[in-house]
């Protein structure tokens, strides 16, 4: 069989997935499922990169991990410029068809879920919006199992033979990254003494500040759209996308920044 555009790419059956629910349907809830839907086609691609970075961080591979944080970053600035689309959409019109989403919501993006937890963001209430017993439960375990990308970011400074304390290195995996004065002060070392050592670092605080843009952005992309409502699926909708807001996944990489 010769392929095609079509059949390389499954054209039919991708075009076939935009399924409204609403009657009539209601105009603007094709461009919510077509943005939502580019939206996981894009974390499936930030997670088999991420995958990458974090492989080529223990490694110590650092050309690798600069083409790696160079996709994904591109990748989240696309993410923050799709939410211009979505706000195109006024109030009136996504409740035209809002009600229809039933338990339907945003909480319940598995990907984005995974992609924080390989970032260590390694929240456990995030466990109650998967399905009990399902193969996103068991993978989002099975990640919290797993050294996070901070902590391969850690192994990459060891490898370059800084002196990363061992606990620090074996630390629970399923806890997320917290302070450390002793990883402060050789982080100030590799800033003050190793150019391409920061670079790493700079990547890592990139990734970080692109993660809290594209949540700054659909907080108010939230709030333009239905206010301080409830979110669907009995979310606490914008007050708790708020409340996630400007809290760094790398805080050593931030806290540093005081003594440079």
């Amino acid at each position: 069989m010769v392929r095609t555009y079509n059949s390389y790419l499954r054209i039919d059956e991708l075009l076939g997935l935009q399924t409204p629910a609403s009657d009539g349907p209601e105009h603007d809830e094709m461009l919510f499922i077509i943005i939502h839907q580019v939206y996981e086609l894009w974390f499936k691609q930030v997670l088999h990169e991420a995958e990458l970075l974090r492989h080529s961080l223990t490694l110590g591979d650092a050309p690798q991990a600069h083409s790696a944080f160079k996709r994904i970053l591109t990748i989240f600035k696309t993410l923050v410029a799709q939410v211009d689309v979505l706000e195109t959409m006024t109030p009136v019109s996504f409740n035209s068809f809002r009600y229809r989403l039933d338990s339907a919501s945003g909480f319940q993006s598995f990907q984005f879920r995974l992609f924080e937890y390989v970032l260590g963001h390694r929240r456990p209430e995030v466990l109650q919006w998967m399905p009990e017993g399902g193969e996103e439960m068991r993978r989002l375990l099975e990640e919290r199992n797993r050294p996070s990308l901070y902590a391969s970011f850690l192994r990459f400074l060891s490898l370059n033979a800084y002196p990363i304390p061992a606990d620090v290195l074996e630390r629970d995996p399923a806890l997320p990254p917290a302070e450390d004065e002793r990883v402060q002060k050789i982080l100030v070392q590799v800033y003050r003494e190793d150019p391409a050592g920061r670079e790493i670092c700079e990547r890592m605080v990139d990734l970080d500040e692109g993660l809290q843009e594209w949540r700054y952005r659909h907080v108010k992309m939230v709030q333009r759209t239905i206010g301080m409502k409830t979110g669907t699926g009995g979310s606490a909708g914008s007050e708790y996308l708020r409340s996630t807001l400007f809290k760094p996944l790398f805080p050593d990489l931030w806290t540093i920044r005081t003594s440079l």
